[in-house]
């Protein structure tokens, strides 16, 4: 009898929504894989992890989480006592510790230069409170976010880019769920975002097995093969 293979549960970062993962969702659902790309409301780390929470808590069966980017927060926080999920895959992605933030966390080593290229537009969430939501500048996008990816196909990401929250960055991290569930880290060595020495960093603290890919930080746009191959080498340790 074939074992069941696990529900892929992808998570988007900021300056992305669920379509950046669709090289990936193809390749995976080509080796049968089932796939969810979840949509990361990038509003705060608390709400965003229990949204994703609840979309993981709904599947049968076992799950491969997935983040890339600030999705790495959001499932770090998101998986703590889910019994389902199996494995964590971090894409060119944060895995903080408990109180750590994205912005703690981009700042710890030098070679970020997203700061210079975010466009802050000042909004009102629901509950009242004032913060901003970062874009990044449409004519930085490419150079930024996705160099190694065609700019007919970057003009298009940074028309649709999903725009987070400088509260959602800034907010410190729950117990990481990375501390007891096995765990897989895509180093993006291009990455303009999160530099790679962090990316490394974070790696190597977690105990995560580790590959690196020359890449951009959209390298699951770039190179969707090697992120999938990774997450399927997760999923087929943890069978």
């Amino acid at each position: 009898m074939t074992a069941q293979k696990p529900t892929v549960v992808l998570v988007h970062g900021a300056f992305a929504d669920s379509s950046s993962w669709n090289g990936v969702v193809e390749k995976l659902q080509s080796h049968d894989y089932p796939v969810i790309a979840a949509s990361n409301p990038l509003r705060g780390l608390t709400n965003d992890a229990e949204y994703v929470r609840q979309v993981v808590a709904a599947v049968d069966g076992p799950v491969v989480l997935a983040g890339h980017s600030y999705g790495g927060s959001v499932i770090s926080n998101a998986a703590r006592g889910l019994d389902n999920v199996k494995a964590l895959v971090f894409v060119a992605a944060f895995l903080p510790d408990e109180g750590e933030s994205a912005i703690d966390l981009s700042g710890k080593f030098p070679g970020s230069t997203l700061g210079a290229a975010l466009r802050p537009a000042p909004v009102t969430l629901p509950d009242g409170s004032q913060v901003a939501d970062l874009y990044i500048d449409k004519e930085k996008f490419h150079d930024q976010f996705a160099a190694d990816v065609p700019e007919a196909t970057t003009s298009v990401m940074a028309a649709t880019q999903r725009p987070v929250t400088d509260a959602a960055l800034g907010e410190g991290a729950a117990t990481p769920a990375w501390k007891e569930i096995p765990s897989w880290v895509l180093v993006a060595t291009q990455d303009q975002n999160i530099p790679p020495q962090t990316q490394k960093f974070m790696a190597q603290r977690a105990k995560a097995t580790q590959v690196e890919v020359e890449a951009s930080h959209a390298v699951s746009v770039s190179q969707p093969g090697e992120v999938a191959r990774l997450i399927n080498t997760a999923a087929t340790a943890v069978a």
